[in-house]
């Protein structure tokens, strides 16, 4: 403890290190009363080793002369202190981190003394003893090269038998503290990267290959989990709800990328040991019995939940083996009675065959073989794996032989009847893995062929992603059914939320782009029957209380539209559709509240803008980057001037005329009744109603008390005193809810301000409401004259032409 007090300048020096090494040396038990300076002794240790690898050779000859890494194992062995331990598994991982020459990487991890201080027995129940000791794994990890590894593992002739380093590291794999699953998740990832073939041999078989079946395991167990938070029985729609499902998700793909970093190391045993479990354990127990291809015992996940796992899954870890193997699963039905494969010719009879299945896989086996050679080495085996399946069919599953002949898939089947489900979710998470599917690079050729997305190239290389499908195709069949089914989302009535619409655009643009030609007049009607319900909503917001917001929002949410449209497949979240499954959105027009009314707009806007950019796509083949309107040069109010003759830029506090104001009177809560003067006032799109108390010392000049915007003032005469007007003023400030992108948490919305005004008489009274209306009518024209070209009907045309221009 005394020791950090006299240390000289000179303590980096190889005469303070073999002092400090004799000093430890002479440590004969490990307890409360020498802990410190045991502690002490191993920090200036590793302080020293560090310097000395990098600046003085002769410290790391020393280090190595006198054995210390013995020393350490020889502490662990004399203290169970757990505070000794964690010091030592710090400091250690500390030195081996910041040790850069070979020659000091190849020392440490020799002679077996790492080995020892892993395998130790720690008691791990005690503080944070795990974390360091997982630390120190990692930074051995870190380390280890293709030279190096073979120092860290015990073998018998040729074959590995042991390796500690590896095998105590996974015993913390699920482990409940998630620094601690990310290091053993790195650990793991640093030895594939620069294993051997004899490591890769014990890494891949029993009883290290566990370890991967494990992973499966557990996150199958997540996607039951999952399962049951989407449909847990009697819980509404909470925040709560929402954030435990997101946070579920999160891990499940956290664990996707885990997998697709394991298989992106390239080495062909590992990637197949972790596909086949991949296949065996998750994708064949889900699909099967989601597209009534087989059955299993003990494992019932919903179908929104099986096909937002197997879309994630693909678009996540992807690859040729998994994204031709669920292509095989999806298409199954569809492939037998269309394809000129069978043994017998009779495609009915292959269908009844009791190996029917088999066949089928074999089928795909001898087709996508001269492929799978010219896609190279990198190709996992699809056709062992397919060949897993097969094994499948005799071991763990009991597939249903269904005896319907080749017209009974004429209907709609497999995938396709989840497509045209009633449920929104279930239809666009099935539509979604389709999608993922028929963009994937790593599709094969026999499987774009089917669908009608290749093109035959000298190159055999396929680029499906814009492709229009081909006549006589599976999807070329279905394709004007699914955008009718899609269009019927967006016209639905009660409209779905803009959310909901703006996904539905997004699956309609995908849609449009494979189809590749004119819609169907049935496709047609059903779209322009939707945009004309969405151009009503818009202009019935030009009568409601935020009509001078809506050229803002329009600006706004464009911008947002064009990207939500053009999204990326593989940066697409398909987590909304399990949002949706929890809670059904639909459009909200019943409340009558200014904060209620001003999501109302929002919507009508955003619900428009979709429907004017898909109508773009329809007749442009594209969509538009920026909407034309007549003029958005408004005028901008002067509220810094104390004084102005504008009226429509007074602020609280100026000086304006009275001469257009109309004398009344008004009582507030805190200072009584007041004479005032009514003054509204619009220019532009800007609408203002001015309360002023005259001057005291200027004749016709008033000072303004409060101002309130024009629209949404409501102006109404009470019915038992034809003297008083009242009127709505809107409390709600959308400004906090545009700077967030999202309402603010509160306790509930803001309630609209009431003003009653009083006047000398009925006449007066009306004449003020009068006034008030008609400058609400002129601001309002204003915003309609600036919106118009946006409603009309030739708007396309015009655009067309603003283009040849």
């Amino acid at each position: 403890m005394w020791r950090s007090l006299w240390r000289s300048k000179d303590r980096f020096s190889l005469q303070y290190f073999e002092r400090v090494l004799a000093e430890l040396r002479q440590i004969k038990v490990v307890d409360v009363y020498n802990r410190e300076s045991v502690i002490d002794l191993l920090q200036s240790i590793v302080e020293i080793v560090t310097y000395g690898d990098r600046q003085d050779p002769l410290i790391f000859e020393c280090f190595m002369e006198h054995q210390v890494l013995a020393e350490f194992v020889r502490l662990l062995q004399i203290s169970g202190n757990s505070r000794i331990e964690a010091s030592l598994l710090q400091y250690l991982s500390i030195m081996i981190q910041n040790l850069d020459s070979e020659q000091a990487i190849y020392y440490c991890l020799s002679n077996g003394y790492i080995n020892s201080i892993i395998v130790h027995q720690y008691n791990f129940d005690a503080g944070d003893l795990a974390l360091y000791y997982v630390s120190f794994l990692r930074a051995v990890s870190s380390k280890v090269n293709r030279d190096t590894l073979c120092l860290l593992v015990k073998v018998h002739g040729d074959v590995v038998v042991s390796f500690p380093l590896y095998g105590e590291a996974l015993k913390f794999a699920q482990h409940g503290e998630k620094m601690i699953q990310t290091a053993i998740r790195a650990l793991t990832l640093n030895i594939y990267n620069v294993s051997d073939d004899m490591v890769y041999d014990f890494l891949t078989t029993p009883p290290a290959s566990k370890y991967f079946s494990d992973l499966v395991h557990s996150l199958r167990e997540q996607c039951l989990h999952l399962d049951a938070l989407i449909h847990s029985v009697g819980e509404k729609c909470t925040p709560q709800r929402r954030e435990d499902i997101f946070l579920k998700t999160d891990k499940i793909v956290d664990d996707l990328y885990y997998f697709k970093d394991i298989l992106s190391v390239g080495e062909s045993r590992l990637s197949m040991v972790v596909a086949q479990k991949l296949l065996g354990f998750l994708i064949f127990p889900i699909l099967l019995p989601l597209l009534q291809l087989g059955e299993i015992k003990g494992l019932n996940i919903s179908a929104v939940t099986s096909l937002y796992i197997v879309s994630r899954l693909l678009q996540v870890v992807g690859g040729k083996s998994l994204t031709n193997v669920v292509a095989a699963l999806l298409f199954y039905p569809y492939i037998t009675f269309n394809t000129e494969y069978s043994t017998n010719g009779d495609k009915g009879d292959s269908f009844n065959d009791t190996n029917s299945f088999s066949n089928f896989l074999n089928d795909i086996n001898i087709l996508e073989r001269s492929i799978l050679e010219c896609e190279g080495a990198e190709n996992i085996n699809t056709n062992r794996l397919l060949g897993h399946l097969v094994e499948y069919e005799s071991s763990n599953y009991h597939f249903i032989r269904n005896p319907r002949g080749a017209d009974a898939f004429s209907e709609r089947s497999g995938i396709l009847a989840y497509i045209f489900s009633e449920n929104h979710s279930i239809s666009f998470l099935s539509l979604f893995l389709l999608i993922i599917i028929m963009e994937s690079k790593d599709l094969g050729y026999f499987f774009a062929s089917v669908l009608g997305l290749s093109q035959i190239q000298d190159s055999m290389t396929l680029n499906i992603s814009n492709s229009p499908i081909a006549d006589g195709s599976i999807l070329a069949r279905f394709m004007p059914q699914i955008l009718e089914a899609f269009l019927k989302i967006l016209a639905s009535q009660p409209p779905v939320s803009p959310l909901i619409q703006w996904h539905t655009g997004w699956f309609l643009r995908k849609l449009f782009i494979f189809q590749g030609k004119m819609l169907s007049d049935d496709a047609i009607h059903i779209f322009n029957t939707s945009y004309k319900q969405s151009c009503e909503r818009l202009q019935k917001e030009l009568d409601e209380c935020w009509f001078d917001h809506i050229l803002d929002t329009v600006k706004r949410e464009w911008g947002g539209c064009k990207t939500a449209l053009e999204e990326p497949t593989q940066a697409k979240d398909p987590l909304f559709a399990l949002e949706l499954a929890v809670c059904q959105q639909t459009m909200d027009g019943s409340s009558t509240s200014s904060h209620f009314a001003w999501q109302r707009m929002v919507d009508a806007v955003k619900v428009f803008l979709l429907h004017l950019q898909l109508r773009a796509l329809i007749i442009m083949g594209d969509l538009i980057e920026r909407p034309i309107l007549k003029s958005l040069n408004f005028p901008k109010s002067d509220s810094g001037k104390a004084f102005t003759a504008d009226i429509s830029s007074a602020s609280f506090g100026s000086e304006v005329p009275l001469g257009s104001g109309i004398p009344c009177r008004i009582a507030f809560s805190n200072a009584g009744i007041r004479d005032i003067y009514l003054i509204p006032v619009a220019r532009g799109i800007s609408g203002k109603l001015i309360l002023a108390e005259k001057h005291p010392f200027r004749n016709q000049r008033g000072v303004v008390i409060a101002i309130a915007p024009l629209a949404g003032l409501c102006p109404k005469i009470d019915k038992d005193h034809s003297t008083w007007l009242h009127l709505r003023i809107r409390e709600f400030d959308p400004k906090f809810t545009v700077a967030r992108g999202h309402p603010a948490k509160s306790s509930g919305p803001a309630v609209d301000g009431r003003w009653t005004l009083g006047f000398p008489s009925a006449k007066a009274c009306e004449n003020a409401r009068l006034l008030i209306l008609e400058e609400i009518c002129k601001q309002r024209t204003f915003v309609e004259s600036i919106l118009d070209p946006l409603l009309q009907d030739d708007y396309m045309e015009n655009m067309l032409d603003s283009q040849d221009n």
